[in-house]
């Protein structure tokens, strides 16, 4: 569908499509236009380039641009933007069916990026996308927020520039966020990473710089609202962390957390690794600016001479990441060789 096609938005073409339709919605400018999508198994695809819906005052249900009903959805190449209503949640994608898929889409000057309820036979997949600029919020307001569903994938994608809120937070049973960039740049987002219900997670492989404008300390939060979800075990391996404040917490835990493992991750500037519970540490390091090929220009590649070169531990497999991001909105396989470096990337001579 497009503006030269018989239907030319996507609203006309939620109005009449079918469970399991492909649609095609060809690159270009969509003002205005927002939709309900209440069929199964939809495939939404930008063709040619990204198909920009810019909301312009406008919203689904005084939700979203994209309120998504129906089950099993895959949203590929579409830009959505300047999602605002009444209640400051006006977001890009609004969640309401199980199992959604979003591959490299942009999400910017939204109140929230994706909003997604709370569903448990629900699986949320979030691959090679950017979430950027979102308009001056509330503290409730958010680049990503899922609720309690079965499990929530961030892989490959690009988080920046939350105001208030946080950048990424997940209330899912099940969180892996791996090969990610998660940067505050100049924006005052408060927690980098909030998983508030604790839940079965896998912190691995990315760049996580909290900026010096946050007006909260803490990087990664795990069980700020208590251990609510019924696995409490959390992962932090081969991460690259930064602080840009003069203090801080890198890993917040709640007090009842004892399932804790924090391996092979590099420190940059001050704070304390892990406070709030103990943690089973191993092989992570603090280091300068040095250790790194350009980190004034955010370039996080080990320098040959890193001491973090093949100083890691082996973790378990299932928590490794076996892929590292690459910008914007990619990754790559992770190398294997030698020992393990410590950080999101693995030493290439």
């Amino acid at each position: 569908m497009g503006p030269s096609r018989t239907l030319t938005t996507p609203s006309a073409a939620a109005a009449v499509a079918r469970d399991g339709d492909r649609v095609e919605i060809d690159a270009g400018d969509y003002v205005g236009d927002v939709a309900t999508w209440t069929q199964d198994d939809l495939t939404l695809v930008g063709v040619g380039g990204y198909a920009h819906l810019e909301a312009d005052g406008h919203s689904a249900q005084g939700k979203a641009i994209w309120v998504i009903a129906g089950d099993r959805t895959r949203v590929q190449n579409v830009e959505f933007s300047g999602a605002r209503v009444h209640d400051q949640n006006g977001a890009g994608i609004r969640a309401e069916g199980t199992d959604l898929t979003v591959v490299h889409c942009w999400f910017h000057h939204n109140q929230d990026g994706i909003l997604a309820g709370a569903n448990p036979r629900s699986d949320i997949r979030i691959k090679r996308s950017k979430f950027t600029h979102l308009l001056t919020g509330t503290g409730f307001t958010h680049n990503i927020y899922i609720g309690t569903v079965r499990s929530f994938l961030l892989q490959g994608s690009y988080v920046t520039g939350a105001s208030v809120g946080h950048e990424v937070k997940s209330r899912a049973l099940r969180t892996t966020i791996t090969a990610n960039r998660i940067v505050d740049l100049d924006a005052d987002a408060s927690y980098s990473i909030d998983l508030p219900d604790g839940g079965d997670a896998v912190i691995s492989g990315n760049v996580i710089e909290q900026g010096p404008n946050s007006p909260n300390t803490t990087v990664v939060a795990y069980g700020a609202e208590g251990l609510i979800n019924p696995t409490s075990r959390l992962w932090l391996v081969n991460n690259t962390l930064v602080n840009h404040q003069d203090s801080g917490t890198f890993v917040n835990l709640d007090a009842d957390a004892t399932d804790v493992h924090v391996w092979n991750n590099l420190l940059v500037g001050p704070g304390t690794l892990v406070a709030g519970a103990d943690a089973e540490r191993r092989a992570n390091l603090r280091v300068g600016a040095g250790t790194f090929v350009d980190a004034a220009t955010g370039d996080l590649h080990l320098r040959k001479r890193s001491r973090a070169v093949d100083a890691g531990a082996v973790a378990p497999r299932r928590v490794r990441p076996a892929r590292e991001y690459v910008h914007p909105q990619r990754t790559s396989s992770r190398p294997v060789r030698g020992r393990v470096d410590v950080g999101a990337y693995e030493y290439v001579p």
